[in-house]
């Protein structure tokens, strides 16, 4: 099924936007709630009467009739009405740390985001020494929200906070989405900024030398996905959204990590580690530590 806009609007005289559904054709929660903070569905009016549609799994299907049959707006929780369960905290792990930076470091740092229920670094068993990595847990939501939605400059090094998950590498590709027909005026703060907008934005990269593309990192998956497949203006530069898949590749090249553009047309993007970035007597290697990024 193609993708179908439904107009949207927050109250039922305000001014309508248009939201794009999902292949199944429902509308996303979090796609209403990106647009309008705090929406809990959507309702519309049919012979004078209002009607509501039902939630199913976080998703708005249509009703029988199909979403271009009416125009609709926001339902929101009614005052007084038992506030929804608090997201609970995760175990974040903590990417890149200094092999000097120890517990108290950590805990110190950190703490300016909120209060830390568990800090830990850990250690090699034989020599005691870190190992690069370690945990944290905070004791509010929002704390954590802050701590993922930026890097963190610890002891010199700049380190990542992310949700441990052992299925982490599909999830961290339904978290990415791929932003082609960049021009330099655009930085990272410019996309992160802009892209904000829709949801929590947990990480942006921008290719150095320029690339003409960028990558945007969401909290949530399911922000990400629904802007895929549209356009956006930024900085009065119309953009393209696309879905990046990660899958290995075979051959010489064992460290090959190719993202594989889903959207017809678009460029294939491969990543290589530093070292293993293709030079020529006209190319010199990339001074950035980060995985280099080439598209055809």
């Amino acid at each position: 099924m193609s993708i179908e806009y439904v107009l949207v609007s927050e109250g039922e005289q305000d001014e309508p936007i248009e939201l794009p559904t999902e292949e199944d054709g429902s509308l996303l929660l979090s796609t209403i709630a990106a647009q309008f903070a705090g929406a809990s569905g959507l309702k519309y009016r049919s012979g004078g009467r209002l009607r509501g549609l039902r939630l199913v799994e976080e998703r708005v299907p249509p009703p029988a009739e199909g979403w271009a049959a009416h125009r609709y707006f926001c339902a929101f929780p009614r005052a007084g009405a038992p506030p929804s369960p608090r997201p609970r905290c995760s175990d974040l792990i903590v990417l890149g740390l200094p092999w000097k930076t120890g517990e108290d470091a950590v805990r110190e740092y950190f703490a300016s985001f909120g209060e830390l229920l568990m800090v830990q670094v850990k250690r090699d068993a034989k020599t005691g020494l870190s190992k690069g990595f370690g945990f944290i847990k905070f004791a509010e939501y929002e704390a954590q929200l802050r701590a993922l939605g930026r890097r963190h400059m610890i002891d010199g090094r700049w380190c990542d906070v992310r949700i441990p998950n052992s299925k982490d590498g599909g999830a961290a590709a339904h978290r990415k989405v791929f932003v082609g027909r960049c021009t330099e005026s655009i930085t990272a703060e410019d996309l992160r900024e802009y892209f904000g907008a829709f949801g929590q934005v947990t990480d942006v990269f921008v290719p150095k030398p320029f690339r003409a593309f960028s990558f945007v990192t969401f909290l949530d998956p399911e922000v990400a996905q629904s802007l895929c497949g549209q356009d956006h203006i930024i900085k009065g530069v119309s953009v393209n959204i696309s879905t990046a898949s990660p899958k290995r590749e075979q051959g010489p090249r064992s460290q090959l990590l190719s993202w594989g553009l889903l959207e017809s047309g678009a460029p294939r993007v491969y990543s290589w580690p530093p070292d293993a970035w293709p030079h020529s007597a006209h190319s010199a290697a990339p001074p950035d530590t980060k995985a280099y990024l080439k598209y055809e």
